[in-house]
Order: C-alpha cells, then sequence, then structure tokens
C-alpha cells in the first residue's frame, strides 16, 4: 500500500474511532469512494490498536486506577472502588470477545463488509443516539458502575462488531439510556474499548506474525499514524460533550446512510 493510503486510513480511523459514527464503517468505505483497494481486516485491526495507545495514554489516570484494581482483585492491593470497576470492566468485555471470536472463527467478518449494511446500521444507531441523548437523564458517573449496567453496556459493544454500527456510539447510546453523562459515557465507552481492542489486536498480531515483511510495515505504520489522530480527536470529542449534544453526529450518521443507500 501507498504511504498516501495509509494516511487516509488513519485519518479515517483516528477521528471517527471516537466519534460516534462508526470507524469500521468507514474504513469500508475508504475502496468504495476512492481508488484505493480494500485494506482488508488486518490493517482495519492495527489502526484500532493505535487507536487503544491513544486511549491508554490520554486516560493514563483511570488506566493507573484500573490497574490497582486488577491488582486488589489478587489481593496485591487494598482498594475495593477500583477492584469494583475493573471487575465490571472485565465482565462488560466478556460479551464482544465471545462474538467475536465467534465471528471469526466461522469466518463471517468479511461478509459484513457491505456498503449496504453499514449505511443501515449508521441510520437505524444514530436515530438510537439521537433518542437516547435526548431522553436519557445524566446523574451516572463511572464510579457509580454497576454489574447490570456493566453488562448491558458490553452487550451494546458487541453489536459494534457489525460495521456501521460504531463501539463508542453504541456503548454510549447504551450509557445515555442508562443514565450517564455524556462525558462519563465517553469515558465509560473508552475505557470499555481498552480489553476488547487488545484482544483483537494479539489476534492480529498472531496473523501479522505470518504475513509478508510488507505488511507488517504496513500495519505499523497506518498504527502509528492512527495514533496521532486518535489523540487529538479524543481532546477534541471530551472536551466538544463538556457543553454540547451528540445531535451533529446524529445528524452526520443519517445523512451518510442516507446518501450511502443513494449512491450503491
Amino acid at each position: 500500500m501507498t504511504f498516501l493510503q495509509l494516511l487516509l486510513i488513519a485519518i479515517v480511523q483516528g477521528i471517527s474511532e471516537f466519534l460516534p459514527i462508526s470507524s469500521s464503517g468507514h474504513l469500508i468505505l475508504i475502496p468504495h469512494l476512492t481508488d484505493f483497494p480494500d485494506q482488508g481486516p488486518m490493517i482495519d485491526v492495527a489502526v484500532h490498536v493505535g487507536s487503544l495507545l491513544a486511549i491508554i495514554i490520554y486516560f493514563w489516570r483511570d488506566v493507573m486506577g484500573l490497574a490497582r484494581g486488577g491488582f486488589a482483585t489478587v489481593g496485591l492491593a487494598d482498594d475495593p472502588l477500583q477492584r469494583r470497576l475493573f471487575l465490571w470492566v472485565l465482565v462488560g468485555t466478556i460479551p464482544a470477545v465471545v462474538v467475536g471470536l465467534f465471528l471469526k472463527m466461522g469466518g463471517y467478518l468479511e461478509s459484513f463488509r457491505s456498503t449496504d449494511l453499514v449505511a443501515i446500521n449508521l441510520i437505524v444507531y444514530g436515530l438510537l443516539l439521537g433518542a437516547a441523548d435526548r431522553w436519557g437523564r445524566q446523574e451516572k458517573k463511572f464510579e457509580d458502575l454497576t454489574f447490570r449496567d456493566a453488562v448491558l453496556v458490553g452487550l451494546a459493544q458487541a453489536l459494534a462488531l457489525i460495521p456501521g454500527t460504531s463501539r463508542s456510539g453504541s456503548t454510549m447510546t447504551m450509557a445515555r439510556f442508562l443514565g450517564y453523562g455524556r462525558v462519563e459515557a465517553a469515558r465509560f465507552s473508552f475505557l470499555l474499548a481498552m480489553p476488547a481492542v487488545a484482544g483483537a489486536g494479539l489476534l492480529a498480531a498472531l496473523d501479522l506474525a505470518e504475513a509478508s515483511q510488507a505488511m507488517q510495515l504496513d500495519a505499523l505504520i497506518a498504527g502509528g499514524l492512527t495514533f496521532l489522530a486518535a489523540f487529538a480527536t479524543m481532546a477534541f470529542l471530551m472536551n466538544f460533550l463538556k457543553k454540547a449534544s451528540m445531535l451533529v453526529f446524529v445528524i452526520y450518521r443519517v445523512a451518510l446512510g442516507i446518501i450511502l443507500l443513494a449512491l450503491f
């Protein structure tokens, strides 16, 4: 792949991963809207790992807190709150891991790379995001996370394995329906992404180990460029949600979905 294609993929992923507009859906659209060949799911996962590194650095305080929770879980620290949050984040990760392994082992992931599917999901889940943001209460914080909330948001995250749904969009939608504020919903969404994306990255690393050196270099470049774009986007979104609603993302999703259905 050319550097221009890798740069375009990284920018699209870095921006769309954290905005609730579906990064996987936008990545699938690149070969349909340009002359570039389909980059394939391996590069898609590589750029998601770049996004993961951005989450870890931006939310380093929360990451350290969850790490203390992990130590507390095995008796190496005494921090009941962080232990509870660590366990609930793990619980929320399980649905996506189970569904992701099923889809990968069954070879279903390639069948999802359809513009029609992306368009329909952009519209449907965009409208759900709008409803949740309009009528959802804003009274819970990440520290209020319960087992039930973790399971429900985890199930929403599993839906995002279907392109066009949006991992951040589906998890923030569920969190808003459950009464979490916009900033807290985004914070929960990004932290919940870490184990799921790390697991997908590990599987991709195993595939990359058997890939050509050219593919390995492409994945490394795309991941690094994505990290830069993702970090900047995350900083923008967290500040944006402090003073604005998600309506602009809803309008964008619905409009893009309608345009795609008309074009393809």
